[in-house]
């Protein structure tokens, strides 16, 4: 147990068959990330079915997250497959006309999007390398300014961080591909560019609609207004997910490491798990080993005390993803046996009322010197409000269903067990022992009652 901080990994062609998967969940990983915006439903459905089947094979609980793709926004298509070159201050016209576009223009599918900019606002396409400022907007197109020269061509994808659009969190693919995937029973449904709590609460509504099985909510943060009403927004879901990728778009690249300690200190105070994402070990999609500043990012995932680490084209095209979930395993290891040994960082600063029973509980076994929490869980509530102070001692979460342990998979610090009879007889000694815990005093958490006994 010297690793607190989970591993989410994302699963592509270059780790989704047996063998593959087999050696990264014995290396290290908690929960297995599909992505939606890949493969169709019952591709991503085989996969399911295979993580489930040697999760069990394993005797490991391993979270299955499923992440919908979400209003991705793209230009249509140019005239001809060669790029166009943009001056600096020239007009280009983003409009409803499905003609191919030329040097002048381009097709705009989304009329939400035309309908929701205003002369001011900035689009960025190609992941920002090309920037333009709405002149003037009509009930039908868009005139752009460009900022700078760059070259354009079809399909690009692009984001306006100045604007807030006006449509539904779900596409019409995310509703089809969420109805699938509520049939395969997934621990996690993540969704992508939120803006506010209500998109939260319209996906909840659909699995709710859909099914009595419980299925808990990541918001992805990648928009600077998602950043804006954080609190709300954690608030309305089960989780977070810190998206360095398109919020450095979105946001001044600089400020994302200060915008994801904010989000971090939210999401603790609210017990809120959350994820920090994208290009954690990049340069291992094509190298064996990752850059120190790599292994950096990796290590302050573990010291700012966030739930997981995710990986993504590492291992989902990366020519190495065992490797990756090594290599993470081992910087996380080590990031967290520092963090306990040398726990006075801004980290550990209570946010919560002094008060609060999850907060005593913690204090309780570190003046204690516990080797331990042990929890029987009925759901993920207590483990999780526990999990979110931060304690540097394992919670041993004992469940009577693997639905419970799944979704306690994704809480620092929580290594989740489950045994019917461990959990009808409230074994607290022998889920000690089946984690090398043989001495020591051990803080236990049943229901309403909390109690302190000694092993050994």
């Amino acid at each position: 147990m010297n690793r607190f901080t989970k591993i989410t990994a994302s699963i592509g062609p270059k780790c989704d068959n047996r063998e593959t998967l087999t050696k990264m969940i014995q290396a290290g990983v908690n929960i297995c990330r599909l992505n939606f915006s890949h493969d169709t439903g019952d591709v991503q459905g085989q996969k399911i079915d295979l993580i489930r089947d040697i999760s069990h094979e394993l005797h490991t609980p391993v979270a299955i997250m499923i992440d919908l793709q979400g209003p991705k926004h793209r230009i249509g298509n140019f005239a001809t497959d060669e790029k166009y070159h943009l001056r600096a201050g020239q007009k280009f016209t983003f409009d409803s006309d499905p003609t191919p576009g030329d040097e002048t223009r381009v097709y705009l599918p989304d009329s939400d999007v035309i309908n929701s900019l205003n002369v001011g606002d900035r689009i960025l396409l190609n992941d920002g390398k090309i920037e333009m400022r709405v002149d003037a907007a009509f009930p039908d197109k868009i005139v752009a300014v460009v900022a700078h020269d760059a070259d354009i061509w079809s399909r690009r994808g692009f984001n306006l961080p100045d604007t807030e659009i006006a449509t539904s969190v779900l596409t019409d693919k995310d509703r089809a591909d969420l109805e699938y995937a509520i049939t395969k029973q997934p621990d996690w449904v993540a969704i992508s560019f939120v803006q506010r709590p209500e998109d939260v609460a319209e996906v909840r509504d659909f699995i709710t609609a859909r099914t009595s099985h419980p299925i808990k909510i990541i918001a992805k943060i990648e928009r600077p207004n998602a950043v804006d009403r954080i609190t709300d927004i954690a608030a309305a879901a089960d989780g977070i997910m810190i998206a360095r990728g398109d919020l450095a778009v979105e946001v001044p690249f600089e400020q994302v490491p200060a915008i994801s300690r904010r989000i971090i200190r939210e999401c603790r105070k609210l017990n809120r798990p959350v994820i920090v994402a994208t290009q954690m070990l990049g340069s291992m999609v094509d190298n064996d080993f990752p850059t120190r500043a790599e292994i950096s990012d990796v290590a302050n995932t573990a010291y700012l005390r966030a739930d997981s680490a995710m990986t993504s084209e590492e291992t989902t095209i990366g020519m190495h993803p065992v490797d990756v979930i090594n290599t993470m395993n081992k910087i996380l290891s080590y990031a967290d046996s520092d963090a306990i040994a040398n726990p006075y960082d801004w980290s550990r600063v209570e946010n919560v009322p002094e008060n609060d029973w999850s907060r005593s509980v913690a204090s309780m076994a570190y003046l204690n010197r516990a080797a331990a929490i042990v929890v029987f869980a009925r759901d993920a509530d207590i483990a999780t409000q526990i999990a979110c102070r931060k304690p540097d001692i394992p919670i041993l979460a004992v469940c009577s269903e693997y639905v419970v342990a799944n979704h306690l998979c994704l809480l620092r610090g929580v290594f989740p067990v489950c045994d019917t009879q461990l959990f009808a007889q409230r074994d607290a000694f022998n889920a000690a022992r089946q984690f090398g815990i043989n001495i020591g005093r051990l803080v236990i958490v049943d229901e309403d009652k909390i109690s302190l006994r000694t092993i050994g």
